[in-house]
């Protein structure tokens, strides 16, 4: 009995340390060479898997990209998709894109007039 009560005091004074480990978010830096990258780090851009890779692969061998913008032109994305890869896309110099996962620093709440009681 002593033991389970030792695991769930165990539990609770780890919970806020596991509860922040669930919360890893997702952190993209640096951008991919649109015209020299190969699948697997076109593959590393958000949003794009491996049957996009080939496509993009597919496109720039039949015309380099000239401007980022060329990208929706291949099936699959369209403006919408373009706009949230454009930070990370380039069409010189090597392919530096990093995959991180992060913990987000946390959300502090911002005291308006309203929050505060009047004595």
């Amino acid at each position: 009995m002593r033991a389970l009560w030792a695991v769930a005091l165990g539990l609770l004074l780890c919970a806020p340390g596991v509860a922040q480990a669930g919360k890893l978010r997702t952190q993209y830096t640096g951008t991919v060479n649109l015209n020299e990258a190969t699948a697997e780090q076109l593959d590393l851009l958000p949003g794009v898997g491996e049957k996009a890779a080939q496509r993009i692969i597919e496109h720039r061998k039949k015309r380099p990209f000239k401007r980022v913008e060329e990208l929706v032109r291949v099936k699959g994305f369209g403006k919408k998709k373009f706009l949230k890869l454009k930070e990370h896309l380039a069409l010189a110099g090597p392919t530096t894109l990093r995959v991180e996962q992060v913990i987000p620093p946390p959300e502090r709440k911002e005291v308006t007039d309203t929050d505060k009681k009047e004595p």
